[in-house]
């Protein structure tokens, strides 16, 4: 049988490792476990595990040397950044793994306001604005709309040093004054807003119609996230855009942060379905991995169904519309990539986040290779909740192609950058980025608004990547063959 962990084997120190800390439930537990399971977990699966000295397989000689190790941390958290590797933006901890996978669900505690927020030139200030509204939500019951400003929240000034505090604290209820923009400053007004979170899930399917264009039908969907759970109205949604016999397809991405990674391939399959059976994209995992699984373990095809067996609803396009910017992320980037050797994609709006690796969560199931998978279901250590969400790899497109950190970037003449005091409406024909797609599509060369600068005001981040799953891609299932080979 085969020993990957060659010091691992032995290291049953369980009851050497004596450091506890509170819990949630303020309930002092040993932290060795969880410090046992955060080391072993990131030594088998961690993308980068062969480039972290204290992560290698001979780092101990001694179960008491590699408890010595775990205890020289204050808690699970310091260990897990002390393990990350200098490249990597993008894993992270959580003590509470119930709340992590129901926001994989599109569940969390929400207002209903998707927002942005703006540093003001020569300043530390910041504006917020809002990018769009959940529908049934607090935040559209109180008539909140795209495009309004807002400059502090209850009663303080946004800045670089308080804006997670304000915005992104515990707290389920703040108030925001409604500001205006006179064509040179914002000023506050006298109109105040409190907001309460709740939870709710959210329906990826933000905007789906068809309408005529120039002699064409247009097909237009904004899709806010790739969720497992809605691929069967995605895929209806598709059906629609069939039936109504589109000649042209827009997918607005622009606020879509990430997800899954098998929703993404759906989604691709549903924009062609000429491709049935071929390579969508290839996942690059840590070297160990490499070195002992078969290549067809690595390969994501172009399905021709669902999970559930309904046949997807291509399209058949050789060509597709993709609207994504900096708030555009990981499955996002991976629908563009892996489409790119395929069909023509044009990407209007601006440089993308820059995220393709993708993760999986691990829990402390040793037994099951810290995998929950159908083949391994076990409950996770009942002492604690905490699990980690790593990069496990990078996904390469059918021509190998997988760098691109620091972002997809459209070519010149789509670049398309939102005007934060002119965002236009979401699905209106004159909104800045459908309107170059329109523009593109008709050849008409027809004039249309595509500013690319707006002065004093710089984009710095966006609400979503506070979410507990933010701007990660994931993959539900690790191939049962993987999982085996690295539990040997």
């Amino acid at each position: 049988m085969k020993i990957y962990k060659t010091i691992i084997v032995f290291l049953t120190a369980c009851f050497l490792l004596t450091s506890c800390f509170e819990d949630n439930d303020d309930n002092a537990i040993s932290a060795s476990s969880i410090n046992d399971f955060v080391w072993k977990s990131l030594n088998t699966w961690y993308f980068w595990q062969q480039d972290v000295p204290d992560l290698a397989d001979d780092r101990f000689s001694s179960n008491e040397e590699y408890a010595d190790f775990l205890n020289s941390f204050d808690s699970p958290e310091d260990l897990f950044e002390h393990l990350k590797f200098g490249e990597d933006r993008f894993s992270w901890i959580v003590d509470d793994y119930f709340e992590l996978l129901n926001s994989f669900d599109g569940i969390s505690k929400t207002n209903g306001m998707e927002f942005g927020l703006a540093q003001v030139s020569g300043s530390n200030d910041l504006i917020g604005f809002v990018e769009y509204i959940l529908p049934n939500t607090d935040a559209q019951a109180k008539g909140l709309k795209r495009g309004d400003l807002f400059l502090s929240v209850n009663g303080s000034q946004i800045t670089l040093d308080n804006y997670i505090d304000l915005l992104f604290s515990d707290t389920d209820t703040y108030t925001i004054n409604i500001a205006e923009y006179d064509g040179a400053t914002v000023q506050p007004t006298d109109i105040d807003i409190t907001l309460n979170k709740e939870p709710y899930s959210e329906n990826p399917i933000f905007i789906e119609k068809t309408f005529e264009f120039e002699g064409k039908k247009i097909g237009y969907l904004m899709y806010t996230q790739f969720i497992n759970d809605f691929d069967d109205e995605l895929n209806n949604a598709f059906a629609n855009f069939k039936s109504s016999g589109i000649d042209e397809l827009v997918v607005d991405l622009r606020y879509n942060l990430g997800g899954s990674s098998a929703s993404a391939v759906h989604l691709s399959t549903m924009i062609t379905g000429q491709f049935t059976g071929d390579l969508f994209y290839t996942r690059v995992w840590n070297d160990k991995i490499l070195a002992d699984v078969s290549p067809d373990d690595l390969r994501v095809n172009f399905p021709n169904a669902l999970p559930g067996g309904a046949s997807i609803n291509g399209l058949n396009l050789n060509k597709v519309y993709i609207l994504a910017q900096g708030s555009s992320a990981s499955a996002s980037e991976l629908v563009i990539n892996s489409l790119n050797p395929y069909i023509e994609v044009i990407h209007i709006g601006n440089t993308t986040r820059g995220k393709n690796e993708f993760s999986r969560t691990l829990f402390d199931v040793p037994q099951c290779s810290y995998v929950l998978s159908a083949a391994c279901n076990d409950d996770p250590n009942p002492s604690h909740t905490w699990a980690i969400q790593p990069l496990l790899g990078r996904n390469a497109n059918a021509d190998g192609f997988f760098d691109f950190t620091d972002g997809l970037t459209p070519e010149p003449n789509f670049i398309v950058q939102e005007n934060i005091f002119n965002l236009g409406v979401l699905g209106n024909l004159d909104e800045p980025l459908l309107a170059r797609a329109l523009q593109h599509s008709s050849g008409n060369g027809k004039s249309v608004n595509t500013k690319t600068t707006f002065d004093n005001f710089k984009i710095i981040t966006h609400s979503k990547l506070y979410k507990p799953n933010g701007d990660k891609m994931y993959i539900n299932e690790i191939p049962q063959e993987i999982i085996d080979v690295m539990y040997q």
